[in-house]
């Protein structure tokens, strides 16, 4: 065991994990983060925490992952290079480790142009690979990116992001084999909405034995609405949605509810899919749906470990 946490304890015995997104408020409130837990407590095994995601200042995702992580669920902290030189990034790692965050998701992070401080100065002294490498030099070497030994290493089990579908194809399975070779444990997926797609990209990383060296988790983006199926088609890079799910949000009566249907359909077929070793749920300000998702789709209950 690398970091002792539980959504590692549960992807090392072999078992289907199950991860959502928890996203920090615009503005101070812990209580937003409170609520949210409630919503999903005994339903995931672990919730990220966005950081300033969509390059929208938020309440800070180790602030945030502090208060989830005393509401009782195990945090999964993201850490953006967008905002953060390596020595803040090495600092928020040894801290998040001392307060009991064993999970961190290490991303470049969107473009501070696409957030609401377009005219902000982006950071970007490292990139997710590097970011990834680094982490794994202090969990395991005891070593600060410059070299300097420490006391006392942080215990990490590694995340990183990847865009299965985004263009070019031929780059994503390179890609993700760099940061399974920088030291990434897990990977949490972008949204799948075509599965025949996704399932041609996980051929291809089980050509190369990718699957047996990191735990592929899948994303799952539930759809509030035909306009938020156009928004993820047309806006986020890797998403595609494929005209039969469109034309099912058209003729819906109740779209939100056909959304769900998709979304556990979406589980079960990644369920499917050698390799794949769970599901992140990206209900974006729609967590109430989460606990409905995962027991339609029969995942519950979750596992003790």
């Amino acid at each position: 065991m690398k970091a002792g946490s539980n959504l590692e304890k549960i992807l090392e015995k072999g078992q289907f994990a199950v991860t959502c997104e928890c996203g920090p408020p615009k503005s101070a409130s812990g209580d937003v983060i409170r609520q949210k837990a409630k919503m999903i407590k005994g339903k995931v095994d672990a919730a990220n925490i966005t950081d300033n995601q969509a390059a929208i200042v938020r309440l800070s995702s180790f602030a945030a992952a502090t208060i989830l992580m005393q509401a009782g669920i195990e945090p999964v902290m993201q850490v953006t290079a967008r905002d953060r030189n390596r020595l803040a990034i090495q600092s928020d790692l040894l801290g998040a480790s001392a307060v009991g965050i064993r999970d961190v998701l290490l991303l470049t992070g969107d473009h501070q142009k696409l957030g609401n401080h377009p005219e902000a100065k982006g950071v970007f002294d490292l990139d997710s690979i590097q970011m990834i490498d680094m982490a794994r030099r202090m969990r395991d070497e005891r070593k600060f990116q410059n070299g300097e030994q420490m006391d006392v290493p942080p215990k990490l089990f590694i995340g990183a992001a990847e865009n299965p579908l985004a263009e070019p194809a031929e780059y994503r399975v390179p890609r993700l084999e760099k940061k399974v070779v920088a030291g990434a444990d897990f990977i949490q997926t972008q949204g799948v909405f075509d599965i025949e797609r996704f399932e041609k990209w996980m051929a291809a990383v089980r050509a190369k034995g990718l699957h047996k060296k990191v735990h592929i988790i899948g994303g799952v983006v539930p759809l509030k609405s035909l306009g938020a199926a156009k928004f993820v088609n047309d806006k986020v890079l890797g998403m595609t949605v494929p005209d039969s799910l469109f034309e099912r949000m058209k003729k819906a009566s109740d779209a939100k509810a056909e959304g769900v249907k998709i979304a556990v359909e979406t589980i079960e077929a990644l369920r499917k899919i050698e390799g794949v070793q769970g599901v992140h749920i990206m209900a974006i300000e729609w967590e109430e749906k989460v606990p409905e998702i995962v027991e339609k789709a029969g995942l519950l209950p979750r596992p003790a470990v």
